[in-house]
C-alpha cells in the first residue's frame, strides 16, 4: 500500500509499505479522508521521530475484522481515535482521560495518510465510533479535533451568554467559535493576524472580529459595552498572543491556552494582579475523551456545528507534502483533507 512517509515538513515520500496484517480483536480500516492537523506541522515535536507516517484525524470503512471482533463488521463507516484511555486508572475514573498513561502510548499502525490502518484492539475496544448516515467521511473526519474543542470548553467553563474571545481564527479558532456559538455565548469575538482568516471568523458564527495588529484591547472594550472577555481562548501557541490573552480576560473569568508553544516557551504571571485580586482562571486542554468524540460526532451529524464548508483543499496522497507547506503556512488553507485512495 501507499503511505506519505514524513522526513520533515518538507520531505514528505510516497512510499510503499505492506498492508498491515492484523489479530485477533482488530480492524484494518481502508482511509477515506484524513485531516492535517496543526500538531502535525509542529516539526520541532515530530523531527525526532521521522520517519513515520503521521495523520490521526481519519474516517474510512472496514475492510477486515479480526477474530473476537462482533460489534463491526466489513463495509462498516468508522471514525477512530488514535489515543484511547484505560477507563480504569485514577486519572480516567476522575475524568481526566487525556492524562492517563496508556493514552500516552496507544497509536494507529500506522498513521493516517496512508491507505490502510490497522486498528489495535485497545482502540477497537474504546476508541471506534459508527459515522451516522448523513455524515461524509471527510465530515467525519472533523470529529476528533472538534472532540478536542469540546473538551477544552468544558473546562474553561463557558456558560451561556458570556463573552468568548478566541486568539487565532484557524481551524481550531474557527471549531471554537462555532461551539461556543452552539452552546449559547453571549457574544463571540475573534481575532488573527490573516484577513482572510477574520472573514472565516465572520463566516463560521463570530459577531465582531478584532485585526491582531489593532489595539486589541481598547477594540474589545468597544465591541463589548466596555467590558473585557469573560473566557479567552488562546488558539494559537504565539508568545505575543499568550501575554496578550491576561491582558483581555475580565475579572472572574478563564484563560485556556489550548495551543502547544514552541519548545522552552514561557510567560510572566502576576500572582497578585491575576489570581489574588482578580480571580483569574489559567488553564489548558489536551485531546478529548471518548465521551467527547461521541458528542462531536453527534453535533456533525445535527449541523450544530458546520464543518463540510470548512474544507478548502482536497489532496491525494501523493499531494500530501504540498497540504503540509499549505497548513505550516496558515494562509489561504482552513481545513485540508487528504484523500488516500486518490
Amino acid at each position: 500500500m501507499r503511505v506519505a512517509m514524513y522526513y520533515n515538513n518538507k520531505d514528505i515520500r510516497v512510499e510503499e509499505v505492506p498492508i498491515p496484517e492484523i489479530g485477533p480483536g482488530e480492524l484494518l480500516l481502508r482511509v477515506e479522508a484524513s485531516g492535517i492537523c496543526g500538531s502535525d506541522v509542529m516539526e520541532w515535536y515530530r523531527i525526532n521521530k521521522a520517519p513515520l507516517v503521521l495523520g490521526h484525524e481519519v474516517a474510512g470503512e472496514v475492510v477486515e475484522v479480526g477474530e473476537g471482533v462482533d460489534r463491526y463488521k466489513k463495509g462498516d463507516r468508522i471514525v477512530a481515535s488514535h489515543h484511547v484511555p484505560c477507563n480504569t486508572c485514577r486519572f480516567c475514573l476522575a475524568g481526566h482521560h487525556t492524562v492517563c498513561d496508556t493514552l500516552r502510548c496507544t497509536n494507529f499502525d500506522p498513521g493516517g495518510f496512508a491507505e490502510f490502518v490497522r486498528l489495535p484492539a485497545i482502540n477497537v475496544d474504546r476508541g471506534v465510533y459508527p459515522i451516522p448516515e448523513s455524515v461524509s467521511f471527510e465530515e467525519a473526519s472533523f470529529a476528533e479535533p472538534l472532540a478536542c474543542v469540546l473538551r477544552a470548553q468544558r473546562i474553561a467553563g463557558l456558560r451561556p451568554g458570556e463573552t468568548v474571545m478566541v486568539i487565532g481564527s484557524g481551524i481550531a479558532g474557527l471549531l471554537h467559535i462555532q461551539l461556543a456559538r452552539a452552546m449559547g455565548a453571549g457574544r463571540v469575538i475573534a481575532t488573527d493576524i490573516s484577513e482572510a482568516r477574520l472573514q472565516a471568523a465572520r463566516k463560521f458564527g463570530a459577531d465582531a472580529t478584532i485585526h491582531a495588529e489593532e489595539d486589541i484591547l481598547s477594540a474589545l472594550r468597544r465591541v463589548n459595552n466596555g467590558w473585557l472577555a469573560d473566557k479567552v481562548l488562546v488558539c494559537t501557541g504565539a508568545r505575543s498572543a499568550n501575554l496578550q490573552a491576561l491582558e483581555l480576560v475580565e475579572r472572574g473569568g478563564s484563560v485556556l491556552f489550548f495551543a502547544p508553544t514552541d519548545t522552552g516557551v514561557t510567560i510572566p504571571v502576576s500572582i497578585n494582579d491575576l489570581f489574588f485580586r482578580n480571580d483569574i482562571t489559567l488553564t489548558t486542554s489536551y485531546a478529548g475523551s471518548p465521551a467527547d468524540h461521541v458528542t462531536a460526532l453527534e453535533l456533525i451529524r445535527a449541523r450544530r456545528v458546520s464543518v463540510g464548508n470548512m474544507i478548502t483543499h482536497r489532496l491525494g496522497l501523493a499531494e500530501t507534502s504540498k497540504g503540509f507547506q499549505l497548513v505550516a503556512e496558515a494562509q489561504d488553507s482552513i481545513k485540508v483533507i487528504i484523500e488516500p485512495q486518490k
